[in-house]
């Protein structure tokens, strides 16, 4: 009893490093990108950032279509290699892995290269952008092959080398995309894209490199037969991420015919809060707990407890951030965008409730891909997608920005529900009874929040709201105690100061 209880201490206190690590790893590659984003703003104006856009935008449609999510699908075979302890194995599994992103990295670039004149047509209206394309069709090269070196860091969980990978890539990219854009201005679109795919290969080269591998000759059979299951593997999840973006295509298409190019733009910004400043979580998350759910795959009951610990770690961090994120709302648009942009708030209040279904859906979908199941993953996605579609279609038709709050909130419920009867009927899986506690507390909270704000004047909204906040903090700091032990953590750092 007690050995088990250690060992669930030990995977709670895991996934709360990996969180925090890498939560900072997404913070500061965030505000990297924040910063870039306005020098490329006033170095190169609305239409530079216009031509970075439409390339990059482009050559990520075609290695989305062309890298056959072996980012995703390689991490579960090295991962199982990894458990075994069989160094042979392991170094065999990557090798195969490397001649793969080999293959599909040339196979991007020669794409990009032979269509680069129908892509310059199809993108700028004209050829004129033809040699550009010509140029960045390495980048699909460069970026394939540092996928394939991060995809080893994740998946033998190094997971300081994969931070300071990411850090230095984004950084050192950062300190040249500057220079060269102030020197060149518009010229130096290309060579800033080059250059910095060329960086980011140096930096997970580099600190994969120091990941020693025991030498081992793989056959073209082995090649072969290792590198089926990943390919097809990759291949529905390439596939699944392609509805999701045909789907977000067709809405936007919906939204400035139906309104106007202003709510896409408002709808635009206010995901964007969603997905990326508050689904860096779910990234600094990921990173660690795919790798270790794929080593547990084989275990039904290993694999549900790992499920649940994850779900409840991500309530109780995420939670009180959520809250506050309902409160104060108002300020986080006029920080990050303007004024022009308060008609969202309602969009958010509604898609931050959603995020908490999304937390734990995630969390379950994940069994799929640790488990092999390709087929499963791709239909489970692409009736997601379906219906987050038509959910949006209607909401937008009847409600406007807010219906796409409702929307988002309404499929997150929905798909919760279904990946929940899946993973119960396919890997009997089932929720423990403190996560339904942590789950029931945490929404309570935030659905207060919620109301607070639509019925509650100001300033009382925010003297009430933070109490809320508080108390969500507290319930997290109480629950996370007792499964990690902050205090017995912060005595271990404090004694380390007190030697030094």
């Amino acid at each position: 009893m007690i050995i088990k209880m250690q060992e669930q201490r030990s995977s709670y206190r895991q996934i709360v490093k990996a969180t925090s690590l890498f939560g900072g790893v997404q913070f500061f590659q965030i505000l990297i990108s924040v910063v870039r984003s306005k020098f490329v703003a006033i170095l190169l104006g609305p239409s530079g950032m216009g031509i970075v856009g439409l390339l990059t935008s482009t050559t990520g449609l075609i290695t989305g279509l062309t890298n056959f999510g072996l980012g995703t699908s390689a991490i579960k075979n090295i991962s199982e290699a990894t458990a075994t302890n069989d160094n042979a194995r392991i170094s065999s599994v990557i090798t195969v892995m490397r001649r793969l992103v080999w293959l599909t990295g040339l196979l991007g670039a020669i794409v990009t290269l032979v269509f680069s004149p129908w892509l310059s047509e199809f993108t700028f209206g004209n050829r004129d952008y033809t040699l550009a394309f010509i140029w960045i069709s390495v980048t699909l090269l460069f970026n394939q092959l540092s996928t394939g070196e991060l995809v080893l860091l994740q998946s033998l969980r190094r997971l300081q080398n994969l931070a300071k990978a990411n850090v230095y890539g984004s950084f050192v990219g950062l300190l040249v995309t500057i220079p060269l854009y102030y020197k060149y201005g518009v010229e130096g679109i290309v060579p800033v894209i080059i250059i910095t795919s060329l960086i980011t290969l140096f930096f997970s080269w580099y600190f994969a490199k120091k990941v020693k591998l025991e030498k081992t000759k793989v056959s073209y059979e082995e090649t072969v037969s290792e590198g089926k299951s990943m390919m097809l593997m990759g291949f529905m999840i390439s596939l699944s991420g392609l509805v999701t973006l045909i789907a977000a295509y067709l809405l936007r298409i919906f939204i400035n015919r139906t309104g106007n190019v202003a709510d896409v733009g408002l709808y635009s910004a206010g995901f964007t809060i969603i997905n990326t400043y508050v689904g860096m979580i779910f990234t600094a998350m990921g990173t660690d707990y795919y790798p270790r759910l794929s080593v547990v795959s084989a275990d039904d009951e290993k694999s549900k407890q790992l499920i649940n610990q994850q779900s409840e770690i991500a309530l109780l961090i995420l939670a009180p951030i959520l809250i506050a994120f309902i409160i104060f709302v108002n300020w986080a648009i006029i920080i990050l965008y303007s004024t022009q942009f308060l008609s969202v708030t309602g969009m958010v209040y509604w898609a931050t409730l959603g995020i908490f279904f999304k937390a734990v859906s995630w969390a379950i979908a994940f069994v799929f891909l640790a488990k092999g199941a390709g087929n499963l993953y791709f239909w489970n996605e692409f009736l997601g997608s379906v219906y987050f579609l038509l959910f949006s279609l209607l909401g937008y038709h009847y409600w406007g920005l807010n219906g796409l709050g409702i929307s988002f909130l309404a499929s997150y419920v929905f798909y919760l529900i279904q990946v929940f009867i899946i993973a119960r009927h396919k890997y009997r899986f089932s929720f423990s009874y403190s996560f339904i506690q942590i789950f029931a507390i945490q929404f309570f909270l935030a659905m207060l929040g919620f109301a607070m704000v639509n019925l509650v004047r100001q300033p009382y909204t925010y003297l009430f709201g933070i109490l809320l906040i508080l108390v969500s903090g507290w319930y997290s700091y109480k629950e996370l105690e007792s499964r990690i032990g902050i205090k017995e953590i912060l005595d271990g750092v404090l004694s380390k100061f007190r030697k030094k």
